[in-house]
């Protein structure tokens, strides 16, 4: 069938990005039915190549939260004064203010992170819908972290062998954001500290992943946290080289789709005074990491 005149979803692509890392998909509209074949194909091209970029969406809230639920039950996220009105399933990532009061979360993201991965059990993946966004900056970075686990040296695959890592969403949260509303007891209750292994195994592919990110990581589980952060910045510092990640320039329209289990990411730097940023967040609940050998 010839591509210009076939119907959503029936002549769907993937084009490798880097060698390593991402894919763009074209001919998909997540907002026309989508079958159980093609979704699935979509799943496996997410979970190997780490993350998808799809351009020139059109979805309402109620048919983002939908396509997101294919992948499985939605997160309610811990900071719900954060999320879309009568829409608790999406995140609002936005500067925007209106009626002097912030409409989503205010300039986070600036750190790679594991969506959710200070919870017993991280999210599984994210869909990221742009709204609004400014011309200039934004951009959107995302690592696979299979990549650079199979790239580490022998001596630190040793080092990380039987390792555990200890996430705390409180202690980030006082450290980072002292322009939001502090956290309240119930908050900070759903998110105790948190211990897993820092490397785990994808429950898809079977690949052994670098389960590390430099937002919520505070020490390793047998260590100090002196001792354990030159250690982190080491490790992300060589995650992030170029063959591993790509850069993604926004325009309105665009849907990320991460598999959050295998990959990091973290937001560049955007005029947040000047200009308007509105991105919609649905997170996929996952399951409990685990190191399989």
């Amino acid at each position: 069938m010839d591509t210009a005149t076939a119907a959503p979803n029936e002549n769907i692509t993937y084009t490798p990005i880097k060698p390593l890392v991402g894919s763009t998909v074209e001919g998909i509209d997540l907002a026309a039915p989508l079958s159980e074949e093609a979704f699935a194909e979509l799943r496996r091209q997410m979970c190997d190549r780490g993350v998808l970029i799809l351009k020139n969406q059109d979805m309402t809230p109620a048919e983002q939260i939908a396509f997101s639920k294919r992948f499985g039950e939605l997160e309610h996220h811990v900071l719900q004064d954060l999320c879309l009105p009568g829409h608790p399933e999406i995140f609002v990532v936005s500067n925007i203010i209106e009626d002097g009061k912030k409409i989503g979360a205010y300039d986070g993201s600036r750190i790679y992170h594991i969506d959710c991965a200070y919870l017993e059990k991280p999210s599984m993946g994210s869909v990221f819908y742009c709204l609004e966004h400014p011309e200039e900056g934004g951009q959107t970075v995302a690592i696979n972290l299979a990549a650079v686990y199979e790239a580490l040296d022998d001596d630190m695959k040793k080092f990380l062998e039987g390792r555990t890592v200890v996430r705390d969403y409180v202690w980030h949260y006082e450290r980072n954001h002292a322009d939001r509303t502090p956290l309240t007891p119930e908050q900070r209750a759903k998110t105790p500290p948190i211990e897993h292994p820092a490397v785990v195994s994808h429950p898809e592919t079977g690949k052994n992943i670098l389960f590390i990110d430099a937002m919520y990581c505070r020490r390793f589980g047998d260590m100090s946290e002196e001792d354990s952060r030159p250690i982190f910045k080491e490790l992300m510092d060589f995650a992030d080289q170029d063959q591993f990640k790509v850069v993604h320039t926004w325009t309105v329209g665009d849907v990320m789709i991460w598999d959050n289990r295998g990959s990091v990411h973290k937001r560049l730097p955007f005029d947040l005074e000047g200009t308007r940023r509105r991105m919609h967040r649905t997170t996929v609940m996952g399951e409990r990491p685990a190191f399989n050998g």
